[in-house]
């Protein structure tokens, strides 16, 4: 099956990934909404994921830059972060092509569904900086290595994970933690670009036309974050991670 691109498809795709950058420099899970609308339009679900990662390649870029001139970035670490996400991203996209999904596929709504009840039921959680419960050290080691790997394997509500797993660890408020969330997640999905691309699996107009709007939507979902308190943060977090946790059972338990 190949891909026969129109006008009402072409803005079909632009709209979806404007409307991911946005929600995926907030909150993350921006992939529920780009990988849907490609697959609808009709392109073949392996060229599907190749030109998904080019296109949100460039909103997290965009959101990653809007944040490192924010003064929100907690530098110290992070490179060591980025290092083992690449570490975990490359062994996670490797692995992913012999090893089924299956089990990721089933388990993740129900980890989802734990970080929303702990970020809900916790209200001053990302209120204000507070003090880690981890070196930054050995957190950026360890979670590189699992959420890297999560990414490149898997990848569904991966930012999430992150802002939760640095709010939780490293003491860090809402605001910073999905600042500094955008660096990793950046790095994962570059991986993954990468692998894609090597295997021709990318259509460069639709992934280059979603990119556009993926870059003014992180622009304007990343602007917000750095203007807004920590409330308004929150509030689209857990929104966020909670259509995310109903799309993805809808998808593994009732086959939608």
């Amino acid at each position: 099956m190949t891909f026969e691109p129109d006008l009402l498809k072409m803005i079909i795709l632009f709209a979806a990934a404007l409307t991911a950058g946005f929600v995926d420099s907030i909150a993350g899970g921006g992939g529920l909404i780009t990988l849907p609308a490609l697959l609808a339009v009709g392109i073949p679900p392996h060229m599907a994921l190749g030109t998904n990662k080019l296109q949100s390649s460039f909103g997290s870029s965009t959101a990653a830059l809007r944040y490192a001139g924010s003064g929100l970035l907690i530098k110290e670490q992070l490179i060591r972060g980025v290092i083992f996400t690449l570490i975990g991203a490359v062994t996670g996209t490797v692995l992913i092509q012999i090893i089924p999904a299956e089990f990721l596929k089933k388990i993740i709504p129900f980890i989802l569904t734990a970080v929303f009840l702990y970020t809900l039921f916790s209200p001053r959680l990302g209120q204000s900086q507070g003090e880690g419960k981890m070196g930054k050290t050995l957190f950026y080691t360890l979670a590189g290595l699992t959420l890297g790997f999560y990414d490149g394997f898997f990848g569904p509500g991966t930012g999430s994970l992150w802002t939760i797993a640095m709010m939780s660890f490293l003491g860090f408020d809402m605001k910073a933690a999905t600042a500094n969330t955008k660096i990793t997640n950046f790095t994962s999905n570059f991986v993954a670009l990468i692998v894609f691309a090597l295997g021709g699996k990318i259509l460069v107009l639709p992934g280059l036309l979603m990119a556009v709007g993926q870059v003014a939507g992180a622009w304007i979902g990343s602007h917000l974050v750095i203007t807004k308190g920590t409330r308004f943060v929150r509030i689209f977090f857990l929104t966020v991670v909670a259509l995310t946790i109903l799309r993805l059972f809808h998808q593994e338990y009732f086959g939608g």
